[in-house]
């Protein structure tokens, strides 16, 4: 199965009802296969819409009458959405938007492969917020991880990202479809409670609309009733420390990821497709000293997972960009931190790799 076959399929699976997209290249394979099994499917909707930013607008909407709903794109048409991004964020409406990464800026490279949306999802849009980010390394994982966005997106009362990119969503591999996925649907709104009063988790309970609840919805600053509040400092800094909490201070429970080799001294951080190389490296040819940190959600950041390497000299970073979460990585360590970039669209070689273990003084 296809990279982006599969995070639909996944989607179906997690029980999305609701597709709202327009076509881009290299994501459209996303918006195909929904368009071909939604109508197929009881209470399933699918609707091609006429540009990013209503796709974006349709999601939403959609949430709110209690559809997972979800929407796919790449570079250009993510930051046509950025602006009702930080809609869903404020009004805390729970999605799942899936991205295909591709050259940039720009239009730049339509059919070659990027990471470079990775800070562009942290603070795309204006404002203070924390997101939910998702990196899968193959077909399988893009079932799996666009499966588990949903539960994320339900959990937290927030809009969730996928963040593939055009190697992994056009690459076909063997995958295992299990009969069934693990559903978790957002608390409920207590009898009595404001629609926007935080639970002990900083989350609070979710009233679809229909539901036979009266819920104002607005992106200004808002009290607990959900009605404007715009000129009360401590109400909007309230508000907004709750919508980032709520998020980083379960950074331990959101977090996905592999370790191999703890005791390595040369450890590569990695996500997404520059997975593959690594593993060829560590794994495979079983390069002396090596491991690996795969991170399966890139953002909120899992920083304390850095110091599970007692023995490292340095920390190499793989990344088809010049170095985004490179310099994520330096802010939380003292051990030296060696980017290996590559742009253009082609994924890094064993060989890049075994040279930057030489340039930190290994091998």
């Amino acid at each position: 199965m296809q990279g982006n076959i599969a995070s639909a399929e996944g989607a179906l699976a997690a029980g999305c009802t609701f597709f709202a997209g327009y076509p881009i290249t290299p994501s459209t394979e996303v918006a195909e296969h929904m368009a071909s099994r939604m109508p197929k499917i009881k209470g399933a909707c699918y609707i091609q819409m006429e540009d990013e930013i209503a796709s974006m607008a349709a999601i939403i909407g959609a949430a709110w009458t209690g559809a997972r709903s979800m929407t796919a794109t790449s570079g250009p048409g993510f930051s046509l959405m950025m602006e009702n991004i930080g809609y869903a964020f404020m009004t805390e409406t729970p999605c799942v938007l899936v991205n295909i990464q591709r050259g940039g800026p720009s239009t730049g490279q339509p059919t070659m492969a990027a990471q470079g949306d990775m800070m562009q999802v942290r603070f795309g849009s204006h404002g203070d917020y924390s997101v939910i980010a998702l990196c899968p390394s193959s077909v399988q994982e893009c079932f799996d991880l666009t499966a588990k966005a949903f539960n994320l997106a339900d959990r937290f009362r927030t809009p969730v990202f996928l963040m593939a990119d055009e190697v992994i969503g056009h690459m076909r591999e063997k995958i295992e479809i299990p009969d069934r996925v693990e559903i978790i649907r957002p608390k409920p709104l207590a009898d009595g409670a404001l629609p926007f009063a935080p639970g002990p988790d900083g989350v609070p309970g979710f009233a679809p609309f229909g539901s036979g609840r009266h819920i104002h919805v607005t992106g200004l600053t808002h009290d607990e009733r959900g009605y404007p509040d715009t000129t009360n400092p401590s109400r909007h800094e309230s508000l907004v420390r709750r919508l980032v909490s709520k998020i980083e201070d379960a950074r331990h429970e959101i977090a996905d990821y592999t370790i191999v080799n703890e005791d390595a001294a040369y450890v590569f951080v990695c996500y997404g497709a520059p997975v593959r190389t690594v593993r060829e490296v560590v794994e495979r040819q079983k390069v002396p000293g090596t491991g690996y940190l795969q991170l399966r959600i890139v953002w909120p950041f899992p920083e304390n997972l850095l110091s599970r390497f007692p023995n490292v000299r340095a920390f190499i970073v793989p990344e088809m960009n010049l170095g985004m979460m490179a310099r994520e990585i330096g802010r939380h360590v003292r051990t030296p931190v060696i980017p290996v970039s590559r742009l253009g669209g082609d994924l890094h070689t064993p060989e890049e790799l075994v040279q930057a273990i030489r340039t930190a003084g290994g091998i």
